[in-house]
């Protein structure tokens, strides 16, 4: 399939380099990390190698400074080869970029250049077991001990959760002020007090490491405040949402695009009564539908990266309405995909279970399609 033309030479040259790497070094061991569930260290370190941790990192903190639609393309060529190390990737690049945005500069001397060579890995621990996607209802405490703030509670289904080095954790800090009672503290792995539970056992995107943390008297530096007290919910809103969602669109479309080159090849070479499976009306249905919902899925992904870019006022609500169409798209398009390859499909031999089963994954990511669909709607009623 082609790949839509990248806007300037260097983004289109970035494009190509992680077109490169997903196919060389990350799909060859893509099944086999789903199989068993294995944290692909080697596939982050491959994008390590390349400097594609610091693609949004501003060129002034050693970055590349490109926007969400650079962001996105490469988020998607990942995807397409495997969607688990796409997520680490994504939350990983955004977790530096919540750090370059709001984080002190002894904070950005520690952590930006590490986390952009994959040499350090970083991560967010927002959801909660009884806040779901809802991150207002969360309950983690952090309350201020002098030069410190003392961490309780517990966070779950957090991807890399026990392999990344660094969390960016959602806490209230003061439980009498609602939303303005939240803030963000960059948590280490080795902090005394943390401690992880066992990984999920996943339906789909089974090698992320998902896992619950748990805090007990975790005991944070006051210099780890990621921005200001009280300002939690804008610094997840500027990192997570402003940009997370744009990768987690991508992910989406890149399983979307997947699912279609393995459906097209299979219509060519698999034959029944001597003649491909491509020349019945059936399944050329299915193709040209596939082919319409990926490409649809890309083009208004990028379309509503490129406004994010030119406004950055309006990235929260275009990365709603790209994330919602692109992981719902993808879910159809992975399901007509098992039904062209008939049986084989549905085998795990084949490569379209595991799309499936992982863009299915998305709607649930970061924040589920009912409440997203809540958040486009409630914008334009101006409710």
């Amino acid at each position: 399939m082609e790949r839509q033309n990248d806007p300037t030479e260097r983004q289109g040259q970035i494009r190509e380099l992680t077109f490169k790497i997903a196919r060389e070094r990350i799909a060859l061991h893509a099944a086999e990390c789903d199989r068993s569930g294995n944290f692909p260290r080697e596939a982050i370190r491959c994008l390590g190698e390349a400097g594609l941790p610091g693609l949004i990192i501003s060129e002034a903190e050693g970055g590349a400074g490109e926007g969400r639609a650079c962001f996105a393309s490469v988020v998607q060529e990942i995807a397409r080869a495997c969607a688990s190390t796409a997520l680490i990737y994504t939350s990983h690049v955004v977790a530096a970029k919540a750090i370059e945005v709001g984080g002190s500069g002894l904070l950005k001397k520690k952590w930006l250049t590490a986390m952009m060579g994959c040499q350090s890995l970083g991560a967010f621990a927002v959801h909660e077991p009884d806040s779901g996607s809802n991150a207002g209802a969360i309950t983690t405490r952090a309350i201020r001990d002098g030069d410190f703030y003392v961490v309780n509670g517990s966070k779950f289904f957090i991807t890399s959760g026990g392999e990344a080095d660094v969390y960016l954790v959602l806490v209230r800090t003061d439980p009498e002020k609602g939303p303005q009672g939240m803030s963000t503290l960059l948590i280490e792995k080795d902090t005394p007090g943390l401690s992880f539970g066992k990984p999920e056992d996943k339906m789909g995107l089974r090698s992320t490491s998902s896992r619950e943390m748990f805090f007990s008297d975790c005991r944070v530096p006051v210099e780890n405040l990621i921005g200001n007290e009280g300002e939690g919910l804008q610094i997840i809103g500027k990192s997570l949402v402003g940009w997370g969602f744009y990768g987690a669109a991508a992910i989406s479309v890149g399983i979307a695009q997947a699912a279609v080159e393995a459906s097209i090849r299979h219509a060519k070479e698999r034959t029944i009564a001597g003649q491909p499976i491509g020349v019945h009306q059936a399944v050329q249905f299915m193709v040209s539908d596939m082919i319409l919902g990926s490409e649809s899925a890309e083009a208004y992904l990028h379309s509503s990266a490129a406004k994010a870019d030119a406004s950055p006022a309006a990235a929260a609500l275009n990365g709603f309405k790209a994330k919602l169409f692109a992981s719902e798209m993808a879910v159809e398009v992975t399901n007509k995909a098992i039904q062209v390859l008939g049986g084989h499909g549905y085998s795990r031999e084949y490569r379209v279970e595991r799309l499936f089963r992982d863009a299915r994954g998305l709607t649930l990511h970061f924040k589920t399609s009912e409440w997203l669909r809540q958040d486009v709607a409630k914008a334009a009623l101006g409710i």
